[in-house]
């Protein structure tokens, strides 16, 4: 008999707005650190990051996702000058058109129609040449997706890359911008590129449009311990896609459409299927759906890819193969990731991952922990 399907509601919980971090601490590892432990229910601790290495076990693994964020916040105005306003965000470039980029992106505006044009502005609001003109509506990345044609003062552009530099903005979580403007903060461009990236993100690895943010906490000095510790990294990469700010809109979580995200295995290809004798961690959820998913395929037989799209859904029930345990930080309320660490906590038979998530989160709301993006994390041991 099949359980039955988890119902979103279960997935829910009340914040406290003043919990939503909306920059993070400093230095980065001074952020609190919530340990818990798969095989023992009753552990329940409350440390800073920093402690991270003393909490773990020589020749434990860590396994980082190396992407790194782009500046695919797009801000603009009507180029007719009639004072409408654009906001949007740069997913990935798909093709050119007379040598002109051609662009996917999620766009909020009014009267949105093939053939209407926006100028872009820089990071400190100045309306740039670059140009982008609605093509047509891009169902297959959902509601408000379109493709667009770029075009710069001579009528031609340089590399995604380098228009995002120009005239991209950090893609922070729609919270964080709501939270900052109730709260009159305005840290501005600079701040938010050099703290919404982890201190280990590739420059050969650019294509997130949001920051893993469990790796956000990690410094050099907590690397220096992690080493002197003798505990073991490598990593792996994971494009991190829109759908990661998309909440649960179904009833049931089974019915909710899962996004996809194309990761890659990088340096850690070598270190697996693991040895039964070494935990290994995922340093955030998309590490762990990394991890998982070329598990998931190794265990049914296929050949490991270089690349695989994953639209891997980690619910209570699902069975771990890879992942013994988890850095994670405090996630949306509806959303897949907490789903994902419930899954982790559950003890089948005994706990019930749904109720012991529900249970964490109200013990970390009472001791005003920091939540979402910019906030504190949680260690989840074997």
């Amino acid at each position: 008999m099949s359980p039955a399907p988890i119902q979103t509601d279960d997935l829910d919980f009340e914040l406290p707005k003043e919990l939503i971090a909306t920059k993070p601490v400093e230095p980065r590892d001074s952020s609190r650190l919530l340990v818990v432990q798969r095989s023992d229910p009753s552990r329940l601790e409350h440390r800073l990051f920093s402690d991270l290495p003393s909490l773990l076990e020589p020749e434990d693994l860590l396994v980082f996702n190396r992407s790194r964020v782009v500046p695919a916040r797009l801000v603009g105005e009507n180029a007719a000058n009639t004072g409408g306003k654009l906001e949007g965000l740069y997913l990935y470039s798909i093709e050119h058109h007379n040598e002109q980029p051609v662009w996917v992106v999620m766009l909020k505006a009014k009267r949105t129609k093939p053939g209407k044009r926006y100028r872009l502005t820089d990071a400190n609001h100045h309306p740039t040449e670059i140009v982008i003109e609605l093509i047509e509506k891009f169902p297959a990345e959902g509601p408000g997706a379109w493709k667009v044609l770029v075009c710069g003062a001579d009528g031609s552009t340089g590399s995604a890359e380098s228009i995002l530099n120009l005239v991209g903005h950090t893609p922070l979580p729609p919270y964080i911008l709501a939270q900052r403007k109730a709260r009159d903060e305005a840290p501005g461009e600079a701040y938010d590129r050099s703290h919404y990236q982890t201190v280990y993100a590739s420059a050969n690895e650019s294509g997130s449009v949001a920051a893993p943010t469990a790796g956000l906490h990690f410094t050099p000095g907590v690397f220096e311990n992690l080493t002197s510790r003798s505990v073991r990294t490598s990593e792996v990469v994971l494009h991190v896609g829109a759908g990661t700010f998309k909440p649960i809109e179904t009833d049931t979580l089974d019915a909710h459409p899962m996004h996809a995200e194309t990761c890659s295995m990088g340096n850690s290809a070598a270190l697996f299927p693991s040895p039964a004798q070494r935990r290994t961690f995922a340093v955030g959820s998309t590490s762990a759906r990394t991890l998982e998913s070329f598990a998931n395929l190794y265990e049914t037989g296929h050949k490991l890819p270089e690349t695989h799209s994953t639209r891997i859904l980690i619910q209570p029930g699902y069975r771990w193969r890879w992942v013994d345990g988890m850095v994670t930080n405090f996630h949306l309320p509806r959303s897949t990731l907490l789903a994902m660490v419930a899954s982790m906590l559950e003890v089948p038979g005994e706990v019930d991952g749904l109720e012991r998530i529900q249970a964490i989160y109200a013990q970390a709301i009472h001791e005003q922990y920091r939540f979402f993006s910019y906030g504190d994390a949680m260690l989840i041991l074997p």
